[in-house]
This record gives C-alpha cells, structure tokens and sequence, in this order.
C-alpha cells in the first residue's frame, strides 16, 4: 500500500453507478469524475512554523467529498486511488 507523506492522504475512488429508471446504464464516457471516496491511508500531518505536526481533520476509512480535480490518479490492482492534500478534501460523509 501506499504511505502519503505530509498533509496527503490516499483515497479509495468510489464509482457510483449510475441506471436510468428505464434500466439503462449511463457510461462512463457520459458521467462526470466521481468526487466521492474512502479514505485508506493518511499522512503524518503538516509541519507548522514551530516544527510541531498538525493534526489531520480525516482518519482511515471516512468517507469524503473531494475537489473536483484534485490529486493525482493511480492505479493499483484494478483498483482506482487518488493522492491528494487534505485541503482538497471538501467534507466527510456522516
């Protein structure tokens, strides 16, 4: 697995499908990016002036909103991953 270093954090992308009421599927081509995932691993936090860590606002497995094209893309296994700055993390879903 991946160890984000600093203020980043590892999400796990979450892909909602997407059905007409008519049983049609919308593609992938005709949808927006998700902005939706698990968070699977979180950094050590960011150094302050004072040389002390901040604390992170998320932990490992909440589930969160993030900016619309934050991050960077990865692919591990088949499994989609994004990295990015928690301040790209927009809200946790309760």
């Amino acid at each position: 697995m991946i160890k984000p270093l600093g203020d980043r954090i590892v999400i796990k992308v979450i892909e909602d499908t997407e059905q007409t009421s008519g049983g049609i599927f919308i593609p992938d081509s005709a949808k927006e990016k998700p902005q939706k995932g698990e968070v699977v691993a979180v950094g050590q936090g960011k150094l302050n002036e004072k040389g002390e860590r901040e604390p992170m606002d998320v932990k490992v497995g909440d589930v969160i909103l993030y900016a619309k094209y934050a991050g960077t893309d990865i692919k591990m296994n088949g499994t989609e991953y994004k990295i990015l700055s928690v301040k790209d993390a927009l809200g946790i879903i309760e």
